[in-house]
């Protein structure tokens, strides 16, 4: 006799399915919280943080120019 209801064998397979899928995210959102709090420590240092605000934002220094050149990469 065979009896299908909220604990059949087929839900079971689908709960373990999704377990798995969980814990394979919850591990990779570990690994980027680790790479991001060493990012935050950097920013202790007060040069990293002015660095990284330049690179990314594009931000200067008062009385100060930025230049950014661009070079074509399609050959004619």
């Amino acid at each position: 006799m065979l009896f299908f209801d909220e604990n059949s064998y087929l839900s079971h397979v689908e709960y373990d399915d999704e377990i798995k899928k969980l814990e394979r995210l919850k591990a990779y959102y570990q690994e980027e919280i680790a790479k991001d709090r060493k990012i935050i420590q950097s920013f202790e240092n007060e040069e990293n943080l002015e660095r990284f605000a330049r690179e990314t934002y594009m931000m200067k220094r008062q009385n100060e120019d930025i230049f950014i050149i661009e070079y074509d990469t399609i050959s004619d």
